[in-house]
């Protein structure tokens, strides 16, 4: 299998989502634990829930493989992202902590290292293939990495997470003028919470790409599941709800093009 699944558009806009996957590694299916065989950490349904961007015009990335075989968000070096509790590039627990492989059982350094160059680094080379050539087109070029997550592991954080995490890794990532337009397009509705820059700053996609002093902008949307789909297996698409959040995602789409 191909790592990821890439279509070309017409906006100043690529759309990454490096954690929809499902597809897995002989090696990591049969190590696997109970808990992790059905990919309880898999952001569900997200090119579905983004269709809408890629009928805008934007050019969209989706990575095939699940991050339990390798993290796509995560630096190459494995470098700790996050001060408080996360998972790294080759996750060894599952959000909430438990065993992502039977003991003994997870890759050993060497498919680790073939899964780096087989499967992370190519999606990365697509990213700045990309990026290159919409900023050669257009001058300037805006990325949207999309991502979702359980509204409740309290392993990670606190409570009830907002709807909407927008991160621009504490505004380094991407021009203020997008960060205020973001905002107050979230400001300006009342039917989702939203916070910028709280508890999901951008992973190592947005950090790394995100140059706005070249006139590239990076963006991280972390949804709250509980908004369009059911959190609980086997992950269903929830039609009435995905259909009242689309509206929400396109006015961030549109303020984020607006620059």
């Amino acid at each position: 299998m191909t790592p990821y699944h890439f279509t070309q558009g017409t906006l100043p806009l690529l759309v990454s989502i490096p954690h929809a996957g499902t597809a897995l590694t002989p090696e990591v299916e049969k190590g696997l634990s109970e808990a992790a065989k059905g990919l309880p950490d898999t952001d569900w349904h997200i090119p579905r829930l983004y269709a809408f961007a890629q009928e805008m015009g934007a050019s969209m990335l989706t990575g095939h493989y699940s991050r339990f075989v390798i993290d796509l968000n995560r630096p190459p070096d494995d470098e700790a992202l996050y001060s408080t509790a996360t998972t790294g590039l080759f996750p060894g627990t599952l959000f909430d902590g438990t065993p992502t492989f039977r003991p003994g059982m997870a890759p050993d350094e060497s498919l680790r290292q073939h899964y780096l160059k087989t499967i992370w680094q190519p999606y990365h080379l697509k990213i700045m293939q990309e990026l290159a050539r919409i900023k050669q087109e257009f001058g300037y070029v805006l990325l949207f990495d999309a991502h979702s997550i359980a509204s409740a592991i309290p392993r990670l954080f606190d409570g009830r997470l907002p709807d909407l995490n927008l991160g621009t890794n504490d505004g380094a990532s991407c021009s203020d003028k997008i960060t205020q337009a973001l905002s107050e397009a979230c400001a300006a509705q009342h039917d989702y919470s939203w916070v910028m820059n709280g508890r999901f700053k951008g992973g190592y996609i947005t950090r790394a790409y995100g140059r706005p002093a070249e006139d590239q902008h990076a963006l991280q949307l972390e949804l709250a599941q509980c908004n369009y789909m059911d959190e609980a297996p086997p992950f269903h698409w929830r039609q009435d709800k995905a259909a009242k959040l689309q509206p929400m995602l396109k006015k961030l789409v549109t303020a984020l093009l607006q620059r």
